[in-house]
This record gives structure tokens, sequence and C-alpha cells, in this order.
């Protein structure tokens, strides 16, 4: 990457806040141990908590809108300098965004605030980040990078849809947002995962990347896309099931063609490439579960859903996380044996919390606590290794 910004300037500022990667994938990871502790004692009774809403919606709502969002935005709004050789955000309006997902993690802890308050704070951190993602994209006329932008935007619509439910007392409506929020978000580690994971795989393996074949694109994205329009419009309630199983199933084919074709077997011995492909096979597999949940009453929407929340976005994220903030501070693209050891961590807490609650239904609870140790295992020492990582200046004496 070119010189973009000024050394003398940048060594005034924190490292930590150098860019949106350091804050957002330190608090986020760690905060989604912090939740799920939180979650895995209320279900086990040792702790009674009431939060804004009420505790169930509390753990999908951030998970999704704490964690998840945490993470997209440190990446995209660390990706837009590479795209555009713009500086993006860092200092104090990156202190200022930093601030305001914290507060809202706070509020939503206590069910006395004033629900305004925590619906403004807390609907206020995607809009602004959209709107300092954007900025350097439209300066530059980057349309192809702006849709990320849009996105954004419906994230935050979701998220709108989650907190009306709260004050209107309409559970539909609050679970018509996160179902339509995980939806989305699918769709953009399928864009995403479409750009990088052949690219990266080329790279790490020395390999010729892999051409996209246009019609397959196509049909992997746009049913990811009419599913989720599907979703967020509600027209899926007035399909009959046998057409949603089956534009699921396409989907979930689509896919499993897509990742066939990214060499899978060259990564073998290349934790950050491998990770990667495995995350993304739980995108098909996520979507075909929840088609046949439709069918049949053994399998719960609730199981299915999770293979494409703790399995897609947590082996993703997590695999994501570890790429970039070693490749954004200077340092070699080798992860410690600890990592590859939170990488496995978080594989087996996807395939616990789905196949364990499917095939296993008397353990069902004890399954989701396992599940529960296994993330924070992967996460919390993602914290303790990357944390000098986020927090120190970058290791080849470069600003960022």
């Amino acid at each position: 990457m070119m010189q973009i910004l000024d050394t003398q300037k940048e060594e005034q500022i924190p490292p930590v806040l150098r860019l949106a990667f350091r804050p957002f994938f330190l608090l986020g990871g760690f905060f989604s141990c912090l939740a799920l502790i939180v979650w895995g004692s209320v279900l086990s009774g040792t702790l009674q908590f009431t939060p804004y809403g009420h505790v169930l919606f509390w753990h999908s709502h951030e998970m999704l809108f704490g964690f998840v969002s945490a993470i997209v935005v440190g990446f995209l709004l660390t990706a837009v300098q590479n795209w555009t050789g713009i500086p993006s955000i860092r200092g104090s309006r990156l202190a200022v965004l930093t601030g305001l997902w914290l507060a809202a993690r706070i509020l939503m802890l206590f069910s006395s605030v004033p629900p305004w308050l925590v619906i403004s704070v807390d609907l206020l951190f995607l809009p602004l980040a959209g709107y300092w993602l954007a900025k350097p994209i439209i300066a530059i006329g980057q349309m192809r990078n702006l849709f990320f932008v849009p996105i954004l935007v419906f994230l935050s619509a979701t998220n709108l849809l989650m907190h009306m439910g709260v004050v209107l007392n309409l559970p539909s409506l609050y679970q018509h947002g996160y179902i339509s929020a995980i939806w989305l978000i699918t769709l953009l580690m399928s864009i995403l995962g479409g750009r990088v994971i052949p690219f990266f795989t080329a790279n790490g393996t020395k390999t010729k990347k892999v051409t996209p074949i246009r019609w397959l694109e196509y049909l992997a994205l746009g049913t990811t896309w009419g599913i989720f329009a599907l979703y967020i419009t509600g027209l899926n309630h007035y399909l009959p099931e046998q057409f949603l199983v089956g534009f699921m199933l396409l989907c979930a084919l689509a896919h499993v063609i897509r990742v066939l074709r990214w060499k899978f077997r060259l990564t073998l011995k290349v934790p950050l490439l491998w990770s990667l492909h495995v995350a993304y096979w739980f995108i098909p597999i996520g979507i075909a579960l929840i088609g046949i949940s439709y069918l049949s009453d053994m399998l719960t929407l609730s199981t299915a859903f999770h293979a494409l929340t703790v399995g897609a976005m947590g082996s993703m994220i997590l695999s994501m996380m570890s790429r970039v903030s070693l490749g954004h501070t200077g340092r070699k693209l080798v992860v410690r044996h600890l990592v590859v050891v939170a990488f496995g961590a978080v594989f087996v807490s996807a395939l616990i919390r789905v196949f364990g609650s499917l095939f296993f239904a008397s353990f069902s609870f004890s399954s989701i606590l396992v599940s529960i140790v296994a993330w924070c295992i992967a996460y919390g020492l993602f914290t303790l290794v990357y944390y000098p990582v986020l927090t120190q200046p970058r290791a080849d004496g470069r600003p960022g």
C-alpha cells in the first residue's frame, strides 16, 4: 500500500486508534466472550439478569449488533483505505465511533434506562460508520465498493425492527429484525468470501487464482439476495413452504459448487486459508438446514440458523480478524499455535451447537453450554494473542 499518512501526526495518535480494525476487533472479540458467559449463566440458572428488552432479546441483539456489527465496521473502515488510497478515520473520530458502540453496549444492560435513549445511541452507530465509509468511496467515484453502504443502511433497518418489537411489545417484530439481519450478514459474507477466499488461496498456495464463473456467481449471490428480500419484506410468510425449501436448496447447491472450485485441498497446511474455507462451508450447510427445517419437526429453526451465526459468522470473523490484524500491522501472515487452537475451538463450537442439538436432543441444553465454552476458548485466545498486536505500533515501523 502506498504511503498515504503523515508519520509525525500518526505517532501522536494512540496505536489502538490508528485504524478501525484495532479497537473494534479487540473489543468485539472480547465482548462476544462476555456476552456468551452471561447468556450461559442465565441458561444454567446461576445468574438473574434483566437487561433492556429481555434476556433472549439481549442475547440475539448483542451477538448481531454488538459483536458482528463491530467487526463488520472495523473491517470495512480499514479496507476502504486500501480501496481508495484515502486515509480512513482514526484518532478522535475513531474514538467517538468506538465510544458510541461501547455506550450502546452499556445501556443495553439495564432495563431501567429510557428506551428512547437506548435506541438513539444504538441506532446511531451503523449510519455514522456508513457515512465515514461512503466519503472516500464517493470522493474517487469508486462505485464498485459503494454497495457496502446500503448494506449498513439495511442492517440499521433490521436493528430498528428489533427495537420497535421491544417498544411495541411485538416479539414477532424483533424476531423479524434479527432473522433478516442474519440473512443480510450471510449475504455480506457470501460477497466478501467470493472476493477474498480465491485471492488469498492463490497467493498463499502460489497457484493460479480460480476464475469465477459468471452464471454461478449470479446464481449463488442472486438467490442469497432473494432470500434476504423475501425475509425482510415478510413475503416468506405468504409463499408455499415447498417453494421456500426448493429456493433455499438451490441457493445452498450454488454455494457448494462455488466453494468446491476454490481448491480447499491445497490449503490444509495454511491455517489462515483452511479456516476461511471451513467457515464458508457453513453458509450452504446453514441455508440447506433452514430449508429442511420447514419440512421436519426434528430440526428447529433456531438450530438451523446457528449454523449461519456460530458456524459461518463465528468462524469467518475469527479467521478474517486474525489475518487482517497481522497484515495491517506489518507482520507476516503466519498465526501462532494458540490461534490454530482457536480456529479449531470455534469449529467445534459450531458443530456442537448445531449437530449436538440435532442428533442428541436429550443433551441439547448441555450442547449449548459446551458450545459456549468452546466459543469463549476461541475468542479468548484471540483476545490474548492479539492484544499486543492491536495496541502496539506496526512491527515494520510504518504509520497505521
